[in-house]
């Protein structure tokens, strides 16, 4: 897709599309886990698989940030004209996703049940979670090599190919398979996961491989390159470690749920797997606007940067109203999927009421930090959205929840701190704006000598 020219809205819903089945789909690995888990094995299962997503997520998020770092980049130098820097940043990328991926094996099986207990994960609760923890991180390689191809399709306008490559169909057929015919719990839904993610991961490198041009995948040259690792760091070390300091508060936000029991635990589980589906749509215009942006600021189209951010945060915004309304209407029949348990479904229907109807916030601040990133500033960003998201959150939890102690105290924390944030990130857009259009300017003018 040529994003620097042509009719603009046209060709961000078309990118945002695909994005937002692709993420569907992989959030449905983890839906089709909790809902097989919560229908055939039991609430205390659901719990247990649902009280290991804000680890997995702490842990992983480092590494996605990182691809986030390889996507601005690599962008950036397609819209300049550099195909020697995608080249080089293409390798040095999936060289990266390889090496964290391996390492993230030893980390997660390591960490998996001294992390659970800090969160005070109840006693008819932890052992299942270790075990499903622990069988997830086996998968680790496969799934940031997948993240990272993913990312270096989508940096040159190409969103349809890493939806293609995902396989939900094994991993709910696996599923069945190995908790209904073999009955191993919550060991099964892991195993099926990381057996799916494999092979979406195996699909991704092959299409590199056989792509033509500067982002044909050689393995003969895997290396690392100091400029482009350096570009990399600089753009993705402050989003992944965002994403890593941010689920700091949502691990601590799971261990004030975890002190309610395991009934809402559950309810909380499946509540927050529902508007998982909402917030990957909203994360789908975050990654188009991160990506226009980057194109853009690299041929130096500055109003289409503007146009960009604009029609972005009118779609994310429609995106997160609908569905995030959607799903609190519909939530009594949605919990109903995840489980037969009348009071777990109560519990979920409260959360949805407050977190849901109010995620469009979420998506807004998103957008507003993609845009700086695409700009070339990421540090600025992660610090906005550590004080706001993220610090914010934390003295809530030890203070307000403190002297009420309550769910709607609890889950109150999301909106006030997406729209805190949002209003920050606004204002330091327009901080940056400027400095950021005379970098690209110096930059071409560089190229052009």
């Amino acid at each position: 897709m040529d994003m620097c020219s042509g009719p603009l809205l046209s060709k961000i819903v078309m990118f945002a599309l695909p994005l937002m089945c692709s993420g569907v789909l992989q959030l449905l690995f983890n839906a089709a886990d909790i809902i097989v888990v919560g229908r055939y094995t039991g609430s205390t299962a659901l719990a247990a698989v649902g009280s290991t997503t804000s680890l997995i997520n702490l842990l992983v998020n480092l590494f996605i940030g990182l691809s986030v770092g390889a996507n601005v980049v690599i962008a950036r130098s397609y819209g300049a004209g550099d195909m020697d820097a995608v080249h080089k940043g293409v390798h040095t990328s999936i060289l990266m996703a390889g090496v964290s991926g391996f390492v993230m094996i030893f980390v997660g099986i390591a960490l998996s049940r001294p992390m659970l207990e800090w969160m005070g994960t109840p006693a008819d609760v932890i052992d299942q979670a270790t075990i499903y923890l622990r069988i997830y991180f086996v998968g680790m390689p496969a799934v940031l090599l997948y993240n990272f191809g993913a990312a270096i399709l989508r940096s040159i306008g190409d969103t349809r190919r890493p939806l293609y490559f995902l396989t939900i169909v094994v991993n709910v057929a696996l599923n069945l398979l190995f908790v209904i015919r073999f009955s191993m719990g919550v060991a099964g839904v892991a195993l099926a996961t990381i057996i799916s993610q494999a092979i979406s991961a195996l699909l991704i490198l092959y299409c590199l491989m056989h792509t033509t041009g500067a982002c044909c995948l050689m393995i003969s040259e895997l290396r690392i390159h100091k400029e482009q690792l350096a570009d990399i760091l600089r753009i993705g070390l402050p989003a992944g470690l965002q994403g890593v300091i941010f689920n700091i508060s949502n691990v601590m936000i799971q261990s004030s749920v975890n002190s309610f029991g395991s009934a809402v635990m559950a309810g909380n589980t499946a509540a927050s797997n529902i508007e998982g589906f909402v917030y990957t749509s909203m994360n789908a215009v975050y990654q188009t606007a991160m990506s226009f942006v980057s194109q853009n600021i690299g041929a130096c189209n500055f109003k289409r940067v503007d146009r960009t951010l604009m029609e972005c945060l009118a779609l994310v915004s429609a995106v997160g109203i609908v569905l995030g309304n959607g799903a609190y209407l519909l939530g009594h029949q949605l919990l109903g999927i995840y489980t037969p348990d009348a009071q777990v479904v109560t519990y979920g229907l409260y959360r949805l009421s407050v977190v849901s109807t109010t995620y469009f916030l979420c998506g807004v601040m998103d957008v507003l930090a993609g845009t700086i990133r695409g700009l070339g500033y990421s540090v600025l960003p992660m610090l906005v959205s550590l004080t706001g998201a993220c610090l914010l959150r934390i003295v809530w939890l030890m203070t307000i929840f403190q002297w009420e102690r309550t769910q709607l105290c609890l889950y109150i924390s999301y909106p006030v701190s997406w729209a805190l944030t949002a209003g920050v990130h606004l204002v330091c857009y327009f901080t940056v704006r400027k400095k950021a259009f005379e970098k690209a300017r110096a930059a071409q003018a560089a190229r052009n000598l």
